[in-house]
C-alpha cells in the first residue's frame, strides 16, 4: 500500500511538471509578433505586392534603352493617350512616340518623340539622318521650319529637299562636351543640330560652306532666327563652326540668342594677262632708265643752282622808274 501511494504522489508530480513545462511555453509563443492577415474581399485573400528589382548600376543598360523601349509588357500592350503635340505632329512628320527619357542629373524629357521624316505640303517626305530624339514642341517646330522655309528656299535653287543631316539631337551632357559644364539642351531633348541638306538632284548644301549660295544661307539664318531661341554657328563660339545649332530653351523675356557669321569666300587672286605684264612693265622701265641717268652722273660734280627768272623789259623799266633811290 505504501509503494502505491508514493507512485501515485511520484504520477502526479510529473503531471503537475508537464502541465506547468507547457504553460511557460504558450506564453513565450504569445510574445512573438504574429503576421496581421489580410481581409478577404469576396473570399479572395489579396497577394502581397512583388517588390522592386534592383539592378546594380555597372549591369544596368544604358540610356538608350529606356529612351527606346517600354519598361515592361503591360506598357507595350497598353501605351498612353498621344499627347496634344503628337496629335498635330502626326499630320506633317514620321515619328514614334518613346517613353519618358530619364537620364543622370538633370537630364530627361517628357512627350519625347523618334523623329523619321518630315512630311512636305506636296506629300514628299524630308527625311532626318539619323532619327531625331527630340521633344513633340522640338520636333514640331523643325517640322514646320523644314516645310515652310527650307524647302520654298531650296525650290529656288532649282530642285527639292530630301534630307536633313542630323548631326546630334537627344544627349545627356554638359554644353560643348564640357565636363562640369551647365547642361546643354541637347541633354533635355531640347536641340538639334543640322548640319546639311540634300537635294533631289544630288547636291549637298551644307549651311556653313562659304560657297554655298550667299544669299540661301542669309535667308535660311533670317528662318532660324526668328523661329528658333537659340541659334548658333560660326562665330559664335568656335564650337560651331561645321554645324549650325538650334534650340527651343527657356530665357527671361523670351530672350533670343542669334549668332552666326554668314561668311564670303576668300577674294582670290586674279590671274595675269598678257597685256596687264605689258603695262606693268613699261613704267618699270622708264624708272630703270631714270635710274640710269642719274648713276651716269658724276658724283664729284656740284649742281649749279637754277638761274633767276628774267623780267620783261617794260616791268624792269617801271621798278627802276619808281626806285627813289
Amino acid at each position: 500500500m505504501k509503494i502505491c501511494g508514493v507512485r501515485a504522489a511520484l504520477a502526479l508530480s510529473a503531471l503537475g511538471l508537464l502541465l506547468c513545462i507547457t504553460d511557460m511555453a504558450a506564453a513565450q509563443l504569445s510574445l512573438v509578433p504574429q503576421p496581421k492577415r489580410v481581409k478577404a474581399e469576396h473570399g479572395v485573400p489579396h497577394a502581397s505586392a512583388p517588390q522592386p528589382v534592383v539592378i546594380p548600376e555597372g549591369f544596368a543598360p544604358p540610356q538608350e534603352v529606356y529612351a527606346a523601349f517600354p519598361e515592361d509588357n503591360a506598357a507595350a500592350a497598353a501605351p498612353s493617350a498621344p499627347s496634344a503635340c503628337q496629335v498635330r505632329l502626326q499630320k506633317i512628320a514620321v515619328f514614334q512616340p518613346i517613353p519618358t527619357l530619364v537620364g543622370a542629373g538633370e537630364c530627361g524629357a517628357a512627350d519625347a518623340v523618334h523623329l523619321d521624316a518630315i512630311i512636305l505640303p506636296d506629300q514628299n517626305k524630308v527625311t532626318v539622318t539619323p532619327a531625331g530624339v527630340l521633344r513633340c514642341p522640338m520636333a514640331e517646330e523643325l517640322a514646320h521650319w523644314v516645310r515652310e522655309d527650307v524647302a520654298p528656299l531650296t525650290q529656288k535653287l532649282g530642285s527639292a529637299v530630301r534630307v536633313l543631316d542630323n548631326f546630334d539631337s537627344y544627349e545627356c551632357r554638359g554644353r560643348n562636351r564640357v565636363r562640369g559644364a551647365a547642361l546643354s539642351e541637347h541633354g533635355r531633348a531640347n536641340a538639334i543640330d543640322v548640319r546639311l541638306f540634300k537635294l533631289a538632284d544630288g547636291r549637298a548644301l551644307t549651311l556653313t560652306d562659304v560657297n554655298v549660295d550667299k544669299t540661301w544661307r542669309e535667308a535660311i539664318k533670317a528662318s532660324v532666327c526668328a523661329r528658333f531661341a537659340t541659334v548658333l554657328g560660326p562665330g559664335s563660339d568656335g564650337n560651331h563652326e561645321e554645324h549650325i545649332h538650334l534650340d527651343l530653351a527657356e530665357r527671361r523675356n523670351n530672350y533670343k540668342l542669334c549668332e552666326w557669321d554668314v561668311r564670303e569666300p576668300p577674294v582670290a587672286q586674279a590671274e595675269t594677262t598678257p597685256q596687264a605684264a605689258e603695262q606693268n612693265a613699261a613704267p618699270s622701265a622708264t624708272a630703270e632708265a631714270d635710274d640710269s641717268d642719274e648713276a651716269a652722273q658724276p658724283l664729284d660734280v656740284v649742281p649749279l643752282p637754277r638761274p633767276r627768272p628774267k623780267l620783261a623789259e617794260g616791268a624792269g623799266l617801271r621798278l627802276k622808274k619808281s626806285d627813289p633811290n
